[in-house]
């Protein structure tokens, strides 16, 4: 599939809760379009710190309890995550990198083994019930169309006692680094985005909805109210990051 150009992809639609369907299909588009240079921006963009907050993440899934199980990366994109979590010493299973947008998916491939792409929406996930020993996201789940709708589709295909761990940005509650973070998020971060992408507004949108989503205890709350207990959160480089965990 070619990438669409960015003229054809519009501008970002509302991020609350009457984002819906327009929110859905931009998202489609959008990283269908950055799909080229999605590796190489978020790795500069974060200043390589991205790989280590999956590393986190993968640490808080518990996967050690089944090392040879059957685990999902929930909207995968390029399949780092899924690659983060195949790679680790030890792990025997395999992870199904689930993504609508295919070109994503392309791109990763390759890069383990054991992960698997497969083409899904994770609102209408195509598992049966208690399907998987565990599930990870990795900065995608704030760009669901309805999160709690997304919440709910991963509790049903988890087996109890299964963990599902969210990776996803947040904004540092200490005021100085809060303020730079947000000066470096607002300006630079999209105008390097869109120098090297050629995309007008895909690093415009990343800001706008990390802005919308909830913050760390809010989204601690959705994920109780889904259908997780035990839900706690750690916050990774001064609060930038968030690493929930819950279990089914």
């Amino acid at each position: 599939m070619t990438p669409s150009p960015a003229s054809d992809v519009g501008r970002p639609p509302s991020l609350g809760p009457a984002g819906g369907e327009a929110k859905r299909s931009y998202v489609r588009s959008m990283f269908t379009a950055i799909a080229p240079r999605y590796d190489f921006l978020n790795h500069l963009l974060s200043l390589n710190v991205d790989r280590r907050w999956r590393r986190a993440a993968v640490a808080r899934l518990g996967w050690e309890a089944r090392p040879d199980g059957v685990y999902l990366d929930l909207c995968a994109g390029t399949l780092d995550l899924a690659a983060a979590l195949a790679r680790a010493r030890g792990f025997r299973g395999r992870v199904l990198g689930a993504d609508f947008v295919v070109p994503m998916l392309a791109r990763g491939k390759a890069k383990a083994p054991r992960a698997v792409p497969i083409a899904a929406d994770a609102l209408a996930l195509p598992f049966p019930d208690a399907s998987f020993d565990g599930a990870l996201v990795g900065f995608g789940i704030r760009n669901l169309a309805d999160l709690d709708a997304g919440i709910r589709e991963v509790a049903r295909v988890l087996r109890p006692g299964a963990r599902f761990v969210v990776l996803e940005f947040a904004t540092p509650r200490f005021a100085p680094l809060r303020a730079a973070f947000l000066f470096y998020f607002r300006r630079v971060l999209p105008a390097i985005g869109r120098a090297v992408s050629k995309h007008t507004d895909a690093y415009t949108y990343l800001p706008e909805s990390v802005l919308a989503f909830p913050e760390p205890d809010a989204l601690a709350g959705r994920l109780a109210d889904g259908g997780f207990r035990d839900v706690a959160y750690d916050l990774l480089t001064g609060g930038i990051c968030a690493v929930h965990y819950g279990t089914r």
